[in-house]
């Protein structure tokens, strides 16, 4: 039994949706920051302000793509999902903008992106639920589509509400200006409008129809060795303990060292203590704890979910570990960059640190235009690095994409003009564009399919602890070594980038990426 090709505009109406999650997505990447920094957010805590998001991202996505696998009502298993992240979504983005203090804004911050992930997972979810595989790299080029287009025109609103249509970019101390507010109010209504478009457009196979497809596919699976052997082996319990054990340590010594720094700090009356620091400490003696705990359980032939999820970390395959490296550094790199970009422009490029005057809200505004440009880029050359890949390699155009991007993040520092920021913007887009699709080909090939939607879910640990330890570490390496300037957490970023893609050349694998032709 076999899912029926669908034509063009049923896969486009499936991933339309995805145009008003991008929009929400662009929106809140180049406007946290200014809003944070409107309320009075000191430069060397914008960082762990801004955790909130990638925590929620490791929290919600699991849980959301757990339960959306177990739902089935008259809308569908995933459609519900879409909607309720949808209008929570909405309401978040117009509550962004109107915050009345910092830790509000905060937590609506918290609030935002959690609802995008309620809606974003489930879509990932929808592709492989509705096409048959010969269409599915046709499903993710449509989701890149919108994505790159949601991106593009999210992220120019406020100039183009500034420099268009003549709508305020400045306000009293303390207020986010008008041309903000109003480019959340339309990325909310252009939100629901497009989820509920892929809602009432889209349909969905009931649980009997996906369990016979499931079935047809397990019977297929049983007749290949290789691919039993890939599910077969394990760590052994006393590896398992081994590492927990390590972790555990270490994560106490970090613990000690960051209580060690905090004292002397509170010791010297400076009140901006690194206490984000804990947050990387404590985490390494969580999943210490966790390895250790579990090792234990086996050892005693406990077996059950919990067991099996915290033991598979630890049975990676070889690719999946190699290009885990890869994504640590290209998307703390990435985050660097969504961080710190607006206050490196304002203030190293254009010299003001005044959120209530003009020169520094044109500037705030000319960062949405760089943001628009990666995107831009990214849509374009989508469909180009694939081709590229076809005739070298992927790890290649991958290490390519990345050095691009990370020369364009450290041009930033001898930059002086409006132009030349939008040049430094081509190599993220590149770089970005090639994120968003060769670490997947990569490691499609090197999952065994029993084992495709947990590892796929894992992968998105390493896109969201790079964010985490990007959070908690550049504020303390900007206040300490770089004498709080912004600019620099471009450079580490753009280093961190050019190191992930000369990680991308020991990568085991020689799959090249298929081209819908």
């Amino acid at each position: 039994m076999e899912k029926r090709k669908l034509g063009f505009w049923e896969i486009w109406n499936m991933s339309f949706g995805f145009l008003g999650i991008q929009f929400g997505f662009a929106l809140q990447n180049a406007n946290t920051s200014r809003i944070f920094d409107t309320l009075g957010a000191d430069v060397d805590k914008i960082g762990l302000y801004w955790l909130a998001a990638p925590l929620t991202g490791l929290i919600i996505q699991p849980i959301v793509g757990y339960f959306s696998d177990r739902t089935w009502t008259r809308l569908g298993r995933r459609r519900p999902y879409f909607l309720a992240g949808a209008i929570l979504s909405s309401l978040a983005l117009f509550m962004m903008p109107n915050s009345p203090t910092l830790w509000i804004a905060i937590g609506t911050l918290w609030i935002m992106d959690s609802s995008i992930n309620i809606s974003m997972e489930p879509f990932r979810a929808f592709v492989g639920d509705n096409l048959p595989e010969n269409q599915r790299t046709l499903g993710f080029a449509m989701q890149s589509f919108f994505i790159g287009l949601g991106a593009v025109v999210g992220s120019a609103l406020p100039y183009v509400f500034t420099n268009w249509i003549g709508i305020e970019n400045t306000a009293p101390k303390g207020i986010i200006p008008p041309s903000v507010k109003w480019s959340f109010y339309v990325g909310g209504v252009t939100f629901l409008l497009a989820v509920l478009w892929t809602v009432l457009k889209s349909k969905e196979y009931s649980p009997e129809e996906l369990e016979a497809f499931e079935e047809s596919k397990r019977e297929h699976a049983t007749k290949n060795h290789h691919e039993r052997m890939a599910t077969q082996s394990g760590v052994t319990v006393r590896r398992q303990l081994s590492i927990g054990l390590l972790l555990l340590i270490i994560g106490a010594v970090a613990t000690f060292y960051v209580h060690h720094i905090n004292q002397q700090l509170n010791e010297n009356g400076e009140n901006n203590q690194h206490k984000e620091l804990y947050i990387l400490s404590i985490g390494l003696l969580v999943v210490g704890f966790l390895f250790s705990m579990v090792s234990q359980l086996r050892k005693r032939d406990v077996r059950n979910g919990f067991t099996i999820i915290v033991t598979d970390l630890l049975n990676m395959p070889k690719t999946m570990k190699q290009l885990a490296w890869v994504q640590f550094f290209s998307w703390f790199a990435l985050f660097a960059m969504w961080i710190y970009t607006t206050k490196a422009v304002t203030g190293h490029v254009f010299g003001t640190s005044d959120s209530t005057s003009k020169v520094y809200n044109d500037a705030a505004d000319w960062v949405s235009v760089m943001f628009t440009v990666y995107n831009g880029v990214a849509a374009a050359v989508a469909f180009l690095l694939p081709v590229l890949a076809r005739r070298t390699s992927n790890k290649f155009t991958h290490m390519l994409a990345l050095i691009a991007g990370g020369l364009g993040l450290i041009s930033v520092y001898f930059l002086s003009d409006k132009v030349g920021l939008l040049l430094a913007m081509v190599g993220v887009g590149i770089a970005w564009a090639s994120i968003l699709s060769i670490p997947y080909a990569m490691l499609s090939g090197a999952l065994p399919s029993a084992k495709m939607g947990y590892y796929m879910g894992v992968f998105n640990f390493f896109v969201v602890i790079p964010q985490i330890v990007a959070g908690t570490i550049l504020g303390f390496l900007l206040k300490e070594f770089f004498n709080s300037e912004p600019v620099y957490a471009l450079i580490i970023g753009g280093c961190s980038m050019i190191l992930a893609g000369l990680l991308t050349l020991a990568v085991s694998t020689n799959k090249k990426i298929d081209i819908n032709e």
